[in-house]
Order: C-alpha cells, then structure tokens, then sequence
C-alpha cells in the first residue's frame, strides 16, 4: 500500500461528443469547390482506415505521415474508420475535424469514438495527404498519441503499453488473469470476462488518457473508464494505470488493485445513476480483498484510527467523499466505509443476497428510493436500521 493514503482510486469517464452536420450543398450549380475537397479528403482518410486494417504499410503511407500505423501495428483493430466534420482550407493545406470510431477485436463490443483533428496538405498534383493525426482541442489522447503501443495477451486480457518493457506488462497479464475468474466467482459469469488493461509510460500519460491535469491523479494506482448503465452500445472498458503509483504497492495491493478495477468492468451494466459510490466502490474493494487474509484492521487504517479515538461516522459516505480532490483521509475513510457495509451484508445477509442487492439498487434506475427500495426487498431492513447496525459492525471490526 501507499503509505496511509489509498493507492488506488476507481472512475467512470464519459466522452461526449459533438457532432457536427456536414454544411453546404451543392444547389443549381453542381458540386463546389469546398464540397469536392471534402469528398476528396473523406476519401483520403478511408484509403487510410483500410490501409491500417489490412496491414498494407505502403498504402497507408502513401496517405500521409506514417506514424499512427508504426504505433498501432501490434494492436489487435477489427474496425477503424474516420467521419469527417468539419474541413477548414487555406490555399494548399487545410485542417479537419473527424470523429475516429474503431474497435479492438474480441473486447470491444461497439466502437470506441474519438474526436480527431487532422492536419493536411497538398501535394504537387493535387493529391490531399495526411501530415498529423491529433486529438480535438479538450479531447483525451488515445494510447498511440504517446508512442509505439506495445501488446501483451493472455485468456482474459489485453495490456496495451507504451514506455513499459515487455516483462513488466506480462506482470500486468497475470494480476489481470487471476482478477478475472476471482470476479465471476463472485459476481457470476454474465459479463464478458475479458479486461482491457493500458499502461501509459508515467503519471503525466495516464493524465492524458483521461483527459486531465495529472494533479488529478497523483497518487492514484488506476481507474476504470465506460459508461454506466449498460446500454449495449458501450464498448469495453479500459483500465487505466498510473504506473508510478503502482509501483509503490506491494504485492497484494497490486492484486487488489486489478481485482477491484476489473470488478467495475464486469459491474457496470447494473451500475446507474441509482447507484451511490458507497455501494459501487465498496463492493469492488470487497470482491479485491477476497482471499487475501487482510484484516479489517489492515485494510481500513484510516477508519479504524478515527474509530479507535471515538469518532464513528454518522452516516455512509456521500459521493462528494469520493472526489479525488478530497482530503486523503477523508477519501480513504469513504472507501473503508463502503468495503465494512458490503463486507458487512456479506457477512449477515450473504455473498449472493450482497450480489442481488447491488443489482436491486442500480435497477431503480435513479437515486431517489433506490438504496432504500433494495434494503427493503432484498435485505428486510430501512435505512435507519441498516445504517445503524454498519455502525456497530464498524466498532466491532475496528474498535
């Protein structure tokens, strides 16, 4: 572990995008000048998807800079196409606005989108090419923006890296291998059992690949992307590592960490707006700590020093807790709160009504009532009632 501070932090990131129509129509006239060079470009770029797609180096770099394609030519693609948004010419060298959708063979279950800006020039027979290949303004990076992506697969994972050697991504592999079925076990077999794992070169590349500054993140061992609620449009998500904060836990919080971020891969369909923090990350640092022999003592030192001067929370913690702005004790004392109430179900009501009550929650569909409508069918109990008994389960494991 990190010191007292918790080394590893979980969260969902969503991406919106804007699309924006494609304008101008050609009118009595026939086609413009600007709506030919959008054809031309469009074409351009779709040269370009089947180029990287078919492994056909020669053609993709007969479309522009070569980099993109020595960078991803490791990463297992089933799909990769741009739409492109927006053209902005200026004599022989324009600027496009692309939405990038692509998708990693046997993990992604619907393309990843990805707002692009393109940079292009003309060549000296009139022929567009593409000369840099970006993320948007105020998008994220995607892992290639850093460098050459490196891959190691196993049954159930993929670690792409960048800046790591290949010895410390197959170490990678087999936290990720072992967290996998250690999730079914617990939470059941209907989720796609497979884990995405990426591991920039250093803090300030996780940053990137979330799209914020890295102060956000210092400290913070990994955490999950994807969308909650389970749409069936949502591709796979994508565990995101700050390797310098890994690097300081042992060897079982590395596990823990692993386990606890693959929980929220296998949870997020049933995971909603209805469902707090307390609950989701609780129940991911429960699944985490499984089989490790940690005590309550051991894996909630935060809490059981404030338990141990007579300073019981009050209530389960609210999601504003969870921030990673927040104080470091108070964001150590939520997390330990929420593992002690799912440990606590799991001890009093059991590992599958734990499981049942989870889903209850998120299947509300919005948080009003949904914690309490759970606790009411599928644990007998009230909110006052349960809150109550997690504060005496919280002095008795911790006092």
């Amino acid at each position: 572990m990190a010191g007292r501070r918790r080394g590893w932090r979980s969260g969902v990131v969503g991406l919106c995008l804007l699309l924006v129509p494609l304008s101008g129509s050609s009118g009595c006239g026939g086609p413009t000048a600007a709506d030919s060079a959008r054809t031309e470009v469009q074409h351009v770029l779709d040269r370009r998807a089947a180029a990287l797609l078919g492994h056909d180096e020669a053609a993709y770099g007969e479309t522009g800079t070569r980099t993109p394609y020595e960078n991803l030519r490791t990463v297992p693609l089933a799909s990769w196409a741009y739409r492109l948004t927006g053209l902005h010419r200026s004599g022989a060298t324009a600027t496009a606005d692309a939405e990038l959708s692509y998708r990693v063979g046997g993990y992604d279950k619907a393309p990843v989108s990805a707002d692009r800006t393109l940079t292009l020039g003309l060549t000296a027979d009139g022929r567009w090419y593409v000369a840099a290949d970006k993320p948007a303004r105020k998008s994220a990076q995607q892992l290639w923006d850093q460098g050459a992506v490196t891959v190691v697969k196993g049954g159930h994972s993929l670690i792409l890296g960048v800046g790591q050697p290949d010895g410390a991504l197959r170490a990678y592999a087999r936290l990720a291998e072992r967290a996998v079925p250690a999730v079914s076990q617990a939470w059941g077999t209907h989720w796609t059992r497979r884990v995405v794992v990426l591991v920039p070169r250093s803090l300030q590349g996780m940053a990137g690949l979330l799209g914020s500054p890295p102060s956000s993140y210092r400290g913070i061992a990994a955490v999950t992307t994807g969308e909650a609620g389970g749409s069936g449009r949502a591709p796979a998500d994508r565990v995101v590592v700050n390797p310098e904060a890994y690097a300081l836990l042992g060897a079982v919080g590395k596990q823990v960490v692993l386990t606890h971020e693959t929980t929220h891969v296998a949870t997020r369909a049933d995971t909603t707006p209805a469902t707090p923090l307390w609950l989701s990350e609780g129940y991911a640092d429960w699944i985490g700590y499984l089989g490790t022999g940690r005590t309550p003592g051991e894996a909630a030192p935060e809490l059981a020093r404030a338990v141990q001067e007579g300073r019981v929370p009050a209530d389960l913690p609210a999601d504003k807790d969870f921030g990673f702005d927040s104080d470091p004790t108070r964001l150590a004392q939520a997390y330990e709160s929420g593992w002690l109430a799912c440990r606590m179900i799991a001890d009093r009501w059991g590992e599958v009504r734990l499981g049942e009550f989870y889903r209850a929650v998120g299947a509300h569909g919005k948080r009003a009532g949904a914690v309490e409508g759970a606790l009411r069918k599928v644990l007998g109990t009230t909110p006052e009632k349960f809150t109550a008994r997690w504060q005496d389960y919280v002095r008795a494991q911790l006092g």
